[in-house]
């Protein structure tokens, strides 16, 4: 094999081993995968990096940023073999890309602080993508992202062209008319309804989290973390007192809940 092992290692080299892993005589799994294949590994090393920097560990995040950069060079290389781009294409067009959303930097535009050079960030990338009216910049937003974080950026996205609510206190007043439909609905016993109202439900409660500057993915994220350690406590009294929770009525359930939630 035509390889050198070394002391350290660059990004040439790490295309290099990934070329080696899709040759001929290189790995059996690594040369049978394809974008689709491989697809949900870019999503979960990307949400394992997240968890790196949500434990603030160093060494940790170095570990998870390299696996996702595993999967960009990964995905380049299939295209190389496909005669379509390569990585150091990638590099470049990422690099143009950098150079002419920050005309504050390498042109004469001004930006004085953060928010105006956002500004400039989103004006061009309008323009680069011919996105014309608002509402191309609304199906802009990926349906593949987590429905909670889509909905933000599609209300904020919004609220850039003009349609938002005063306040949160108007969120929160719509948020309150979407439950009662929900409650309405219930009561038709209409499932196709009720999956409806759900939905805005949730809507509306994104709404609100964003006027209060809060981002709805984290603060769900805090919600099941909250429940876990609810419920491990619940599990731990039913297991003292000898209880199956499986089997028992929903007074003893409330009971131990309650005594959770202390």
């Amino acid at each position: 094999m035509d390889f050198v092992r070394k002391e350290r290692y660059s990004i040439d080299d790490l295309c290099a081993i990934m070329r080696i892993l899709r040759g001929e005589n290189g790995c059996p799994w690594d040369r049978v995968q394809t974008h689709e294949s491989i697809r949900k590994n870019l999503i979960e090393e990307t949400y394992e990096a997240v968890e790196a920097i949500d434990c603030h560990d160093p060494s940790m995040l170095k570990e998870e940023l390299g696996d996702v950069l595993l999967q960009v060079v990964f995905h380049a290389q299939i295209e190389e073999e496909n005669n379509s781009f390569s990585f150091a294409d990638v590099t470049d067009e990422i690099c143009r890309k950098l150079i002419v959303r920050h005309p504050h930097v390498f042109s004469d535009v001004g930006a004085e602080n953060a928010e105006e050079a956002l500004d400039n960030w989103n004006q061009i990338k309008k323009i680069t993508k011919g996105q014309k009216t608002a509402a191309e910049t609304l199906n802009a937003v990926p349906k593949q992202l987590p429905a909670l974080m889509r909905s933000e950026k599609v209300q904020s996205r919004a609220r850039k062209a003009g349609l938002d609510y005063t306040d949160a206190s108007s969120a929160f007043r719509d948020l309150q008319s979407e439950i009662a439909e929900l409650g309405s609905a219930m009561d038709e016993k209409n499932t196709a309804h009720i999956a409806e109202e759900i939905g805005d439900t949730l809507f509306a409660a994104v709404n609100v989290a964003r006027l209060y500057d809060m981002d709805p993915e984290e603060l769900l994220t805090r919600a099941c973390e909250k429940f876990i350690s609810r419920f491990t406590k619940v599990e731990k009294m039913a297991d003292k007192e000898q209880i199956d929770l499986l089997h028992t009525d929903s007074s003893v359930l409330d009971r131990l809940w309650n005594e959770a939630k202390k």
